[in-house]
C-alpha cells in the first residue's frame, strides 16, 4: 500500500473503527448494521477493535471530512486509547487522509483501502495477485501526494513555478502508469489463458454453474455442501477471493461445473470492479447464476441490492435472458423458528429457494432443481411389461430416471431423459418397449 497502510511488522495494532453518517439523508441501511461490517472488515486485517463511533456528520468538510471540533475529540480519544489505526468506514479523498493522519497522529485508511489490504493479503492464484496489484496501484496513484510529504519543504528556485519535490511526483506517477499498462498486459493475458480453458470445458459439453452473493454470506459453505470440496470456509468478510471451479454429479448422474466467486460488497471500490472483470468473466459465461443470500441478516435487503448492482455493472441484470438467476435464502438454521414458515412462503411467492449450507436442509431440493434447469434432454415416458425387467436396467443404467409408476400388474411406466444416441440404441434393444414424449 502507501506509506501509511497498516503496519505488518507490528503484530496487533490497536483500532478505532468509525462510521460517518451524513445528516439529512436517507441512509439505506442501519448505521449499526453498517458499524459491524466495518467492524469485521477490520478484523479480517487482525486489528484490535478498541473502540467503535458512529459520528453524525452535519456537512462535509472538504480538509478533514468531520468539523474541527469532532477532529479534536478524536484526537483525545486517539491519544487516550493510544490508538494505532483509525478506520474510517467512508472514502476519503488524499488531502483528507493526509490532514486526519497529522492531526490525530496515527495511521488512517478509508474503507477502499481497507478491502484493498484485505484483498492484497488473501490473493493466492497469479490472476488473484495480478488483479489486487492493479486495483492497489489504481488507488496509490491518487494518492502520490501523500507518499513525497517530505519534498513538500523544499522550495522552487531558478525561476521554475514548481519545486523538485513536484518533479519527482510526477516521475512517481509515470512510474505507476508503466507497471499499470505492464499488470494490464499480464492480466491480459491471464484471461486469454482463461478463455482456452473455457473453450475445453464447454467441449465437455457440461454445464457451469456460479454462485456469487455478499460477502460472506456462505457461498464457500454451500459450495463445500454441493460439491464436498474443502474450499476454505470462515465466518469472515471476504475468505474467498481467488475463484474456485468443482464438478458436481446433479441428481440423474448428469455432471456441471460449479464456481466460487469472492463476494460483493458495499461501496465496492470501482478500482476492484474493473480490475476483477476476469474473474467475474466466470459468472458472465454461466449457464445458472445462484445469488447466496444470508437471510437471518436484518441487511439482507440492502445486501442483495448491492450484489444487483455490480451484476448490472458487468451485464448481468435481471432482464438478461441467457442465462437463469436464482436467489438461494441461506442460513434457515439462523432463523429464529416460529419466523421459518413465513421465511419459506416468502421465498415461494418470490420463486428463490431456502436452504441452510450448514445443516444440508433444502441442498437436495436445490439440486434436484438444477438438474431440471440444465437438463436439455427431453423426457420420454417408457411403458414396460412385468418381464422387462432387463429393459428397466438399462434405462437405469444409461439414461437419468426421474419417474416411476408401478401398475397393480407388475407393469412400469418410466419418465427417464436419453440423448438421441441412446434412445435409438434402445428401441432397437428392446422393441416391445411403448416409448412417447413425456
Amino acid at each position: 500500500m502507501t506509506s501509511k497502510s497498516i503496519d505488518h511488522a507490528v503484530p496487533v495494532q490497536r483500532a478505532l473503527i468509525i462510521h460517518p453518517v451524513r445528516s439529512g439523508t436517507a441512509q439505506p441501511r442501519d448505521p449499526k448494521t453498517r458499524l459491524e461490517e466495518a467492524v469485521g472488515l477490520a478484523q479480517a486485517l487482525d486489528l484490535e477493535i478498541t473502540e467503535t463511533l458512529i459520528s453524525p456528520l452535519r456537512g462535509r468538510t472538504p480538509a478533514t471530512l468531520f468539523g474541527s471540533g469532532k477532529v479534536e475529540e478524536i484526537r483525545l480519544l486517539c491519544e487516550v486509547e493510544e490508538i494505532d489505526v483509525a478506520v474510517i468506514d467512508d472514502q476519503l479523498t488524499p488531502v483528507q487522509q493526509r490532514n486526519l493522519e497529522k492531526a490525530w497522529g496515527v495511521k488512517v485508511i478509508d474503507r477502499t483501502g481497507m478491502i484493498l489490504e484485505i484483498f492484497g493479503r488473501r490473493a493466492r492464484t497469479r490472476e488473484g495477485k495480478l488483479q489486487v496489484e492493479l486495483a492497489r496501484l489504481a488507488y496509490e496513484k491518487s494518492r502520490l501526494v501523500r507518499t513525497w510529504t517530505h519534498l513538500e519543504r523544499q522550495a522552487g528556485g531558478f525561476g521554475r513555478t514548481g519545486g523538485p519535490g513536484e518533479t519527482q511526483i510526477e516521475l512517481d506517477r509515470r512510474g505507476i502508469a508503466d507497471r499499470i499498462v505492464k499488470m494490464k498486459a499480464e492480466l491480459k493475458e491471464v484471461r486469454r489463458t482463461r478463455t482456452l480453458h473455457r473453450t475445453a470445458r464447454q467441449k465437455a459439453p457440461y454445464p457451469t454453474i456460479a454462485l456469487v452473493g455478499y460477502t460472506n454470506a456462505g457461498k464457500s459453505t454451500l459450495f463445500n455442501r454441493l460439491t464436498e470440496a474443502d474450499v476454505l470456509a470462515q465466518d469472515m468478510l471476504f475468505a474467498t477471493l481467488d475463484p474456485t471451479l468443482r464438478t458436481v454429479k446433479l441428481p440423474g448422474g448428469r455432471p456441471a461445473i460449479l464456481s466460487d466467486t469472492v463476494g460483493f460488497i458495499s461501496d465496492l471500490p470501482h478500482e476492484l470492479v474493473e480490475a476483477f472483470r476476469a474473474t467475474l468473466e466466470e459468472v458472465q459465461q454461466a449457464n445458472v447464476i445462484l445469488h447466496v443470500r444470508d437471510i437471518s441478516s436484518p441487511d439482507s435487503n440492502a445486501q442483495a441490492a448491492d450484489v444487483e448492482e455490480v451484476l448490472s455493472e458487468i451485464g448481468l441484470g435481471k432482464d438478461d435472458e441467457d442465462r437463469v438467476l436464482i436467489e438461494i435464502w441461506n442460513k434457515l438454521d439462523l432463523v429464529p423458528e416460529d419466523q421459518r414458515p413465513e421465511v419459506e412462503g416468502a421465498a415461494r411467492r418470490m420463486g428463490a429457494m431456502t436452504v441452510s449450507a450448514v445443516t444440508g436442509d433444502g441442498c437436495e431440493a436445490l439440486l434436484n432443481h438444477l438438474a431440471l434447469l440444465v437438463d436439455e434432454t427431453p423426457e420420454i415416458d417408457v411403458q414396460l411389461d412385468a418381464n422387462a425387467g432387463e429393459a428397466l436396467a438399462w434405462l437405469y443404467r444409461h439414461g437419468r430416471v426421474t419417474d416411476r409408476h408401478d401398475g397393480e400388474d407388475g407393469s412400469l411406466v418410466i419418465r427417464a431423459r436419453l440423448d438421441g444416441q441412446a434412445l435409438g440404441r434402445f428401441e432397437r434393444l428392446f422393441p416391445a418397449a411403448r416409448v412417447g414424449m413425456a
